[in-house]
Order: C-alpha cells, then structure tokens, then sequence
C-alpha cells in the first residue's frame, strides 16, 4: 500500500507520522474557524502529528429543513481558502453533489465524499476526476467489503490517492455501532484507512429535529481504532461543543483536544517501539 501525499506537505498511511483531519463540523464564522485552526496548528506541530484542516461549507444532509447548513460553496470556499493561506495548511471538505467538485478542487487539498454519498458514482467519478486526493467514508449502510465497490469506482477515473473513513454502521434506530474488524478489512482495500472518532458516537436523529451524540466515548473509540493500526483520526472539535451549529453532541472540545491526541500518540508508537 503507497501513502497518500498530501499537497507535497506529508503522507499518510503506513509508516507515516499519525494524521489528524480536523476542524468544526461547518464553517459558522470566520472567527470560529480562526480559533480552532489555530490551536489545532499549535497543538499538532508541537505533537509531531499531520493536520489536514476540515470545516464543511455546505451541510445538505442534515436532519430538518430548518437545521443550519453553511455559508455555501462561493463564500466557504474562499473562507477556507483565508484559512488554509493563514494557517499553511492542506484543507479537507465535503461535496454532495457533481456540480460542487470543480470549485471544491480549486481550493481543498482532499475532496471528500460523505457517507450517505459512498454509492453515488458520479460524485465518485468526478472528485476523483480533480486528480486530488479523495476521502471516502464508508456509509452507515454498507458493510466493509461492499466498499470494494466504490473504490473501484474512485480508481476507474484516476486519482491523486484514495483514504477509506470508517465512521460507525447503523444499528437500529439513531443509533451506530463500530465493528473494530472493519478497519483491516478496510486497509486490505489497498488504501490507508482513517477513524472518524466523533461521528462514529453520533445519534442519527436522536434528538428529534436534528442528530444527538454521546461524546464521552470519542477518547474510548479513538483509543482503540488507533490501537488496531489506523492511519489517522478524523474529528469535529468545537470551542463551545454546546453551542455549535451542528453536530454539537458528538463533537471534542478544543481545550481537550491535546489531552485526548498526546494519549492516541502514546498508542501509536507502541507497534513502532515493538518492532
């Protein structure tokens, strides 16, 4: 399996520093995104650890109608575009539609597919298309195998390098679980495999109107994700998870976030000293 290059900054996957893609769940101000990517570049810099910058500039598959969503492509890209010129560093966002990826590729360093989206093969197609690296999480719905699918689909069209995202399967209703065997079936895929520790811990319209989470078990399951060998954590963290505009519940706080990587650090370099 070949490491993913990252805008020529770093690699991810086997044998690669551990890779954090990280930032709030949708870009609510300037301000907001400046203060997490701030403390995440401080943070991460002094930890040895790669930091892609995430923060979504359309969220179209929330709950209800009436659920925040973003400023929308014109103006979260060039948000994003301030942040990854300020801060000097690689950018990841999500597209939930074919018409979104040209745009998307100008400015993002990865184009990233979300979950719900894992079978659509235009997108797919498309993002794949930019010559960017592409993000693929693995939907809720699908087993680990079925992915094989949607890989195919990815590498038919060329890409920059693929990353799988395995961010929990549905079980029952609002409800997921994370089925730990899924991240080497996953990497036997050929591909690095990333954990998405926040969204795994999400309650898919849990709280009626909009989704709940149960964070405290964010540091449980990056614990062990990290332990079976993945090649990076994905995570939505927050100032003020309480008050975020999306995904709040199952989002880290900000001043927590160096506690919980210096842990998941430890961890990954175990393997390393063992060998």
């Amino acid at each position: 399996m070949k490491p993913v290059d990252i805008a020529g900054r770093f690699q991810i996957g086997p044998g690669q520093p551990l890779c954090l893609l990280a930032g709030p769940c949708v870009i609510e101000s300037e301000a907001v995104m400046r203060e997490i990517a701030a403390t995440l570049k401080e943070v991460t810099s002094r930890l040895g650890i790669s930091l892609v910058f995430k923060a979504s500039f359309d969220k179209a598959n929330r709950t209800s109608l009436g659920s925040y969503r973003g400023p929308g492509p014109e103006e979260g890209l060039g948000l994003l575009a301030a942040i990854g010129r300020e801060f000097e560093l690689p950018l990841v966002s999500d597209v939930h539609e074919s018409g979104q990826v040209a745009a998307a590729a100008e400015v993002l360093d990865i184009i990233q597919i979300p979950a719900f989206l894992c079978r659509q093969t235009d997108l797919l197609v498309a993002a794949a298309g930019t010559g960017k690296p592409v993000n693929l999480k693995k939907g809720q719905f699908a087993a680990p195998w079925d992915m094989a699918h949607a890989v195919a689909k990815v590498r038919s069209a060329g890409t920059g390098g693929l990353l799988l995202t395995e961010r929990g399967s549905s079980f029952g209703y609002n409800n997921l679980v994370v089925d730990m065997r899924s991240l080497p079936l996953l990497s036997e895929l050929g591909c690095p495999v990333i954990f998405d520790a926040t969204h795994s811990v999400q309650l898919p319209g849990g709280a009626g109107s909009s989704s709940g989470g149960q964070r405290r078990f964010v540091p449980t399951l990056a614990r062990a994700a990290v332990a079976a060998g993945v090649d990076g954590l994905f995570m939505e963290v927050h100032p003020d998870p309480d008050r975020a505009l999306c995904d709040g519940p199952n989002s880290w706080p900000l001043d927590q976030v160096e506690v919980l990587l210096r842990d998941l650090l430890a961890i990954h370099q175990l393997p390393r000293a063992i060998t």
